[in-house]
């Protein structure tokens, strides 16, 4: 004889529940089943229907059972959860970057193609950052499981500080500084040089840059001068000056980048003479230009980062 609906629902409830909890479990189920399907039954609905009614109203039998054991039905509860958050958001920004930034520089080193470093690199940050989001996770479903606490509590002293965006005269006048002195430094070291070799003044950029190539980074940072006053006289920032700062950052990479694959950023008698009088082997010589393209990238790379952060932070004020 088969089960009725009935038997067969209250089985699927306690078959998760700790042995020495089902038979209380059952007993409970079945006289409150059969209390509210004597109810319909006394106001004229068909005892088979009314059963149905009844035990579909209680919902799915694991559902009712993680009740009965107190068992969260999610992976992360509101407990843990903005730790988690916390956590997980500081690490992504900081592993994967670490691991991108390693290998790149590593694969640079033995002499790997643009290629090969951009998919090492790459590949081995985006498997960083899946193992962190997995790893980091998983230590916070098992103290959720077990009702562990993380140590963290909440305090008033916890409350941030209002932070400054960059907006101030103070960050305007250090800015406009900063590019002057850039301005001054492309003078100097196309006119008269910025270094001092065997008794003689020698440029560091590649005299054949002028007039054209040396024009184009005098105009890029003529542009950063006139977005940090317009940056200034807004008071915040905005979408608009993020993608400014962001189309500026990558043509000052784009411009850099370019001049020295084609081995034109930087003066060649310098570098030979760094090779002759300095003694820096070819290796060293590569080496340095791992370094100087890395430097490159990443000050523009954080430059980018820093304008859509400050975007969004003024955002939500």
């Amino acid at each position: 004889m088969s089960a009725t609906l009935t038997e067969r629902y209250i089985s699927a409830t306690v078959r998760s529940l700790p042995a020495e909890s089902q038979e209380d479990v059952r007993a409970e189920l079945a006289a409150s089943i059969a209390d509210a399907v004597e109810a319909r039954t006394e106001q004229g609905e068909d005892p088979g229907a009314a059963e149905r009614e009844v035990l579909t109203g209680l919902g799915d039998p694991a559902v009712l059972a993680a009740g009965y054991a107190d068992r969260p039905l999610h992976l992360l509860g509101p407990r843990h959860y903005l730790t988690w958050r916390r956590l997980l958001i500081v690490l992504l920004w900081i592993v994967p970057a670490c691991a991108l930034v390693g290998v790149g520089l590593s694969q640079a080193l033995i002499g790997a193609d643009v290629g090969t470093i951009i998919g090492e690199a790459l590949g081995t940050a985006l498997t960083a950052a899946v193992h962190v989001a997995f790893w980091t996770t998983l230590v916070f479903v098992v103290l959720e499981r077990t009702g562990a606490e993380t140590g963290e509590a909440w305090s008033v002293d916890d409350l941030p500080e209002p932070k400054e965006t960059g907006t101030g005269r103070t960050d305007l006048v250090a800015s406009l500084v900063v590019l002057g002195l850039v301005l001054a430094a492309l003078a100097w070291d196309r006119l008269i040089g910025l270094v001092r070799l065997e008794g003689e003044w020698m440029p560091v950029l590649h005299p054949d840059l002028w007039p054209l190539w040396g024009s184009v980074l005098v105009v890029i940072v003529l542009a950063e001068a006139v977005q940090a006053v317009v940056l200034h006289a807004r008071g915040r920032w905005s979408t608009g000056l993020a993608v400014v700062s962001t189309v500026l950052a990558v043509a000052f990479v784009s411009w850099a980048l370019t001049l020295f694959g084609n081995g034109r950023l930087l003066n060649p008698e310098l570098l030979e003479m760094a090779r002759t009088v300095g003694g820096i082997d070819a290796e060293a010589m590569h080496t340095l230009g791992v370094i100087l393209v890395v430097s490159i990238v990443a000050i523009s790379g954080w430059d980018v980062i820093d304008g859509w952060v400050k975007t969004r932070r003024d955002a939500r004020r």
